[in-house]
């Protein structure tokens, strides 16, 4: 496994499993079977509605907590001070640990400042042992790096060969921020998984389209956060540290950069706020 080193000094996996859209009934076994595959980082939110089935999968492996790194993220309408340290302390206790690897703040809405500074409480306690954001575009990013007594360790964002987020890596780097991406592969939209181009480069490594856009990510010094519900797939994704692309390799990639998002809106309009203020308000009354 290769890992990244935060701004904190944590080290981080730079390759995970999400479990983003896995129903509870079956989550427990797919993050069994990605241990069994390997696995140590898992990603989850509250939004997902599986913290429960993820802590359970770690206890039940028989592997110490120590040699895990799971994230979480909390939703907008646990945002503010208040709410905030409540949401992560049920986070906790569903996860069934005494620590949170990575708390991220999920959508860059409502009042996420007040949020950040019940993470950097909880950071100082040592109960979160990272924190970070989640699809937070530049200048948001950059408006909590300069105004935060700690600055932000991880920004997760959709991040993949169609959308490959050059500028905000650039403001990412330059705050000492790590890239983070979620829907790697694009959730399979665009005709990724049949694209002829990253098909033929991975043929010269004997490797598929999903682990040459693995490899790929992981080169630009990104963490990735794949998920699949079948263990095959699993193993497929988690087999991508015995090859490297060549430059040439590496700027065919970038060439498909359409700076294309499937995320609708995309987090930087008004519609996506209406959209998330909406699903706010929808959890609130759940």
């Amino acid at each position: 496994m290769q890992y990244v080193t935060l701004n904190n000094g944590v080290k981080m996996p730079q390759l995970g499993f999400g479990v983003y859209q896995i129903e509870k009934d079956e989550c427990e076994r797919c993050v069994l079977d990605a241990i069994e595959t390997g696995y140590r980082h898992i990603d989850t939110a509250q939004a997902y509605n599986n913290e429960e089935e993820v802590g359970s999968a770690v206890i039940k492996s028989g592997i110490p907590r120590s040699e895990f790194f799971i994230t979480s993220k909390i939703f907008v309408n646990n945002y503010g001070y208040e709410k905030a340290k409540k949401a992560i302390e049920i986070s906790l206790e569903r996860l069934k640990t005494d620590y949170i690897d990575l708390m991220l703040i999920h959508q860059p809405f409502g009042d996420y400042y007040g949020a950040w500074k019940a993470f950097e409480e909880m950071y100082e306690q040592g109960r979160l042992k990272a924190i970070g954001v989640s699809n937070f575009y530049p200048d948001r990013l950059v408006d909590l790096c300069c105004y935060s007594k700690i600055p932000p360790m991880v920004n997760q964002i959709e991040t993949h060969p169609f959308n490959q987020q050059v500028e905000a890596q650039k403001w990412t780097e330059k705050y000492n921020v790590q890239i983070e991406a979620w829907a790697p592969f694009g959730q399979g939209r665009g005709e990724m998984f049949s694209n002829p181009a990253i098909a033929e480069i991975g043929k010269k490594y004997n490797k598929t389209v999903a682990q040459t856009i693995l490899r790929w990510q992981l080169q630009r010094g990104i963490v990735v956060i794949p998920k699949s519900t079948h263990q095959e797939r699993m193993k497929e994704n988690f087999d991508v540290f015995d090859f490297e692309l060549s430059a040439e390799d590496m700027a065919k990639m970038a060439s498909l950069d359409k700076k294309q998002g499937f995320s609708q809106p995309p987090h930087n309009t008004p519609e996506a706020v209406e959209k998330f203020f909406r699903l706010s308000e929808a959890r609130k009354n759940s």
